[in-house]
């Protein structure tokens, strides 16, 4: 069983363990950038937005609590555009 922690630091400077979230949503596709993103749910009812602000090589740089409406609604203004 391995012991890996997936822990992130939302933008207010709390910390959060993704290990066991469900993604609800998100956009993984390569080459990384804006239209990345992702909404987990915590097993503990927690609501996290990750984003890519710009960065070509980490899918995911920054992080954001929401409460749990804004997550189920949540749409991505950002789509990825193909160079």
């Amino acid at each position: 069983m391995s012991k890996s922690l997936y822990l992130i630091t939302t933008a207010d400077g709390r910390q959060v363990d993704l290990t066991h979230a469900v993604i609800l949503k998100s956009n993984n596709l390569y080459p990384f950038g804006q239209h990345n993103y992702a909404i987990y749910q915590t097993p503990e009812g927690i609501f996290a937005k990750g984003l890519n602000r710009g960065e070509r090589e980490i899918m995911l740089t920054h992080f954001e609590l929401l409460d749990e409406a804004t997550a189920l609604t949540y749409t991505h203004p950002y789509i990825r555009e193909d160079e």
